[in-house]
């Protein structure tokens, strides 16, 4: 029986752009315009290290919670009201369902992303709770090997008959580590390049409706 795990944002979602439009709105209310450099250290940081990286330069709010909470609301917001599924995955994701694959979402989201942008979009249906899978709330990282057994183990798949499919050049470069087949679903440059992606990966495409997905799973959408 092979398993499959799905990103959320810029794999099963249209949403990784949002991430971006949330930076700006909170910058837009710092009225600061980011440098290079400090937009490569806000793109290391957790959510609340963001929180607390706009209010400890710029001053904004009462303090890094209250950054992180405006956040929080703006992207819950659009996850709740907005978001769209990515082509083909709808149709991809019912079929493997219907033929009673293992499946999971694991995403670096909060959980309470998680849940809103699968539920608005009606993909949720198709995962048990605890196979949606906020990694930063369950303590795990995408960049450890472990993760990806732990995740094969809730499976109950080998990592030899699962298959990742993910937008992150990292993730894949971990999956590959673990053992795992791995699909790059591009999403944008900054997440991984197609040259990126495919490095680390079996096959890379734009979205589900790649016929390549007939012949690595024996499925068309």
């Amino acid at each position: 029986m092979r398993g499959f795990i799905f990103d959320m944002d810029g794999c099963l979602l249209h949403s990784i752009h949002i991430w971006h439009e949330a930076e700006q709105h909170i910058m837009d209310q710092a009225h600061v315009s980011l440098t290079k450099e400090q937009r490569d250290e806000l793109n290391a940081l957790t959510l609340e290290e963001a929180g607390e990286f706009f209010h400890e330069r710029f001053g904004l709010m009462e303090s890094g919670a209250d950054v992180v909470q405006a956040i929080i609301d703006y992207m819950l917001d659009f996850y709740r009201n907005s978001v769209e599924v990515n082509p083909g995955v709808y149709e991809l994701v019912s079929a493997l369902h219907a033929a009673g694959a293992p499946m999971c979402v694991l995403s670096s989201s909060p959980q309470s992303f998680l849940q809103a942008g699968l539920g608005h979009t009606g993909l949720k249906r198709f995962f048990p709770d605890d196979m949606i899978i906020s990694a930063d709330d369950a303590g795990l990282t995408k960049r450890n090997v472990s993760t990806f057994e732990y995740v094969c183990n809730k499976l109950g798949t080998e990592p030899a008959d699962t298959w990742l499919f993910d937008d992150s050049w990292y993730a894949c470069v971990t999956a590959q580590k673990a053992g795992l087949h791995v699909v790059g679903t591009f999403s944008m440059d900054g997440c991984g390049t197609h040259e990126e992606l495919d490095r680390y990966s079996e096959a890379v495409i734009d979205d589900f409706t790649d016929p390549i997905l007939k012949d690595l799973l024996g499925y068309s959408t």
